[in-house]
């Protein structure tokens, strides 16, 4: 098998295509035959509109598997909230001129199914990878501007032009990805960091470290808040230090620095790689990282929890940090009602075995290859690193400690783990149990604060960060002027 397509419901695909497999959203997510399948890509015809829904899950869990989905997770999240500026930019050039005031256009594989505007079809999905969608253009100032543009699932095309869908889907292609041209002054770095905002991953001493480490190393760098996102084009590199998740600023900074061609940490696809638990598990099981007894569930399959898992068992909503969406359940009928609280937000949730530990493992890996590790303790009293009350947070105690100090199954799994992701700075929450060593989940945006993290680097700490940033901005460059 190399093609899946994917759909909310098999009657909705028009017919059978050479090489290509058909199956239902759910089958996809909650089934056993395509997680190991070899299948190369996923077309995903399902709806996307809402946040952690089947569509939405289809294409991130596609990623988890190794199959190359169309759209991608990122795409559809990106979507719902905006219209890329490059997207844009390229779509309103293709836009023939005309006398109407607005004009909607279909591409399906990138095909117009009206034939007038093909060059803007082709422009749509090149970028995109959205298989079918609906755009919609607007004359603003004897100029086109993109206003929206929305992904279509099978079922938005009227029956009788599923046939010309299942011919366009036959000539479907890639998409391309162009450089960042070359800057010739001194490499710039910004580094986002809101004052006020709740849970840092830096504190200010941190932060005034970084900034001299780069200067150090011939970068300027300056801080920069959540106002300053019309700035980014001033740098070669953003280093986000404000706690990341989907549907926040630093979402959009990341995006907007990448579609740029800044070096980019936390980058789009790490944050929301590392913010979804769901992706994470697929991701852990189909690579053979061990972690704790785990069921990836569902409405279906409540009722499997308790006898896979044990109780207490810990229920984890996809995108919970800092131990918030975290639950523990001491009792069927507690599982029960938090999963199905949980259930109501997203599609799929995570259900884990509990292994009670006085501290967490963290490894902190840059760049694939360990950084620095620190113990993490228990609050006092709790059962979470994390304790959070009604107008109140407390935490356990940080021990930092060098590479070499910590045990080599710990810090070789955590680079494995993180390695899955990318070669950005990750955080690996591990525990130490039984003779076991069990990933528990991987954190973009890991803290490093002063006093914590850099108990044992100190300010050589900062200084390899920002050599990495540097390396990458120089590479970037000569790779652009070649």
């Amino acid at each position: 098998m190399k093609t899946l397509l994917v759909v909310n419901r098999e009657d909705e695909w028009p017919d059978e295509m050479p090489g290509v497999a058909v199956t239902t959203a759910k089958d996809y997510l909650t089934g056993t035959t395509f997680s190991n399948g070899h299948v190369d890509r996923v077309i995903n015809l399902c709806r996307c509109e809402r946040a952690q829904g089947p569509g939405f899950y289809v294409s991130l869990l596609a990623e988890a598997r190794g199959h190359e989905p169309y759209p991608s997770a990122r795409t559809i999240e990106d979507l719902r909230r905006a219209v890329p500026k490059e997207l844009a930019r390229r779509a309103e050039k293709a836009m023939a001129e005309g006398a109407a005031q607005a004009v909607t256009v279909y591409s399906w594989f990138g095909v117009d199914p009206e034939g007038s505007n093909d060059a803007v079809s082709r422009e749509l999905f090149s970028v995109l990878k959205v298989p079918l969608l609906r755009a919609e253009f607007r004359r603003k100032a004897g100029h086109w501007r993109l206003s929206r543009v929305r992904p279509l699932s099978i079922a938005d095309v009227p029956a009788e032009k599923r046939r010309a869908v299942l011919q366009a889907a036959r000539r479907f292609g890639s998409a391309q990805v162009r450089p960042r041209a070359t800057k010739a002054e001194r490499p710039a770095i910004a580094i986002l960091h809101t004052p006020g905002e709740p849970l840092p991953p830096s504190n200010p001493q941190a932060l005034q470290k970084m900034v001299h480490a780069a200067e150090h190393l011939g970068m300027r760098a300056e801080i920069i808040d959540r106002h300053a996102i019309e700035r980014l084009p001033e740098f070669d590199a953003l280093f986000i230090r404000d706690t990341t998740w989907l549907g926040h600023y630093t979402y959009q900074f990341a995006q907007n620095a990448a579609a740029l061609g800044l070096v980019v940490i936390d980058d789009p696809d790490s944050i929301l790689q590392c913010n979804n638990k769901v992706y994470l598990g697929e991701l852990f099981d189909r690579h053979r990282i061990p972690v704790p007894k785990t069921l990836v569930a569902h409405r279906d399959n409540l009722q499997e929890i308790a006898p896979a898992l044990g109780l207490p068992c810990v229920l984890k909503e996809p995108g919970g940090g800092f131990s918030l969406g975290v639950r523990q359940a001491g009792s069927e009928e507690e599982l029960r009602r938090e999963a199905l609280s949980m259930l109501e937000k997203s599609e799929l949730i995570i259900a884990q075995q509990f292994v009670p530990t006085d501290f967490d493992w963290r490894v902190t890996v840059l760049d694939r290859r360990a950084l620095f590790v620190c113990r993490y303790f228990m609050a006092p009293g709790h059962w979470q690193i994390h304790k959070h009350e009604p107008g109140r947070h407390s935490e356990g105690a940080t021990q930092a400690l060098s590479v070499g100090e910590a045990p080599e199954p710990v810090v070789k799994t955590a680079v494995r783990a993180a390695n899955l992701i990318g070669n950005g700075l990750y955080g690996v929450d591990l525990k130490q149990t039984g003779g076991e060593c069990l990933v528990m989940e991987i954190n973009d945006n890991p803290n490093i604060e002063a006093g914590n993290e850099d108990q044992v680097l100190q300010d050589a700490l900062y200084r390899e960060l920002m050599g990495v940033f540097l390396r990458r901005i120089t590479e970037r460059r000569q790779a652009a002027a070649a």
